[in-house]
């Protein structure tokens, strides 16, 4: 496998709202329109940026993932929208995908100290998987999604 991540942009984007989960994942992640839509509309407010980012295995999407950020803070770098298409899930993708993204903060934010997340409390697949690569539930919700962090090892 050859991991990469690159930007969804006006090239790649209509490829990427093609990307689908199970139907029994469909409760846990926002479709990939909507994450694309959170770019421009900016629900979390003027000073969080949104960089969404298809997955790539080689030349092949496989899936998507989004970095949403407050530049000036050590702690306000966060990984949503995360989905490993249907057809492509149970392969390994979603976790050499989510290192991939790990990675990405920490070299391009140096003052990141914490990387955050949300996961459904249904979500057991992805809890078991944000676990082994070290993320830790806080205790705090947003509706029924628990906030899990992970810090930064330089």
């Amino acid at each position: 496998m050859m991991i990469h991540l690159k930007i969804v942009t006006r090239e790649n984007w209509e490829e990427a709202i093609k990307l689908e989960v199970n139907s029994e994942q469909l409760n846990f992640v926002p479709t990939v329109a909507v994450s694309l839509a959170k770019v421009y509309i900016k629900p979390d407010g003027e000073n969080v940026e949104y960089i969404p980012f298809a997955i790539y295995d080689d030349q092949t999407m496989v899936g998507f993932i989004m970095h949403a950020f407050e530049e000036h803070t050590t702690n306000s770098y966060w990984i949503n929208g995360f989905l490993i298409d249907k057809q492509f899930q149970s392969k390994g993708y979603g976790k050499l995908a989510f290192v991939e993204m790990i990675k990405w903060i920490g070299n391009k934010f140096q003052q990141c100290k914490e990387i955050r997340l949300t996961v459904h409390k249904d979500n057991k697949l992805a809890m078991n998987l944000y676990k082994q690569l070290g993320f830790i539930p806080t205790g705090n919700y947003f509706g029924e999604e628990e906030v899990w962090y992970y810090i930064v090892q330089r």
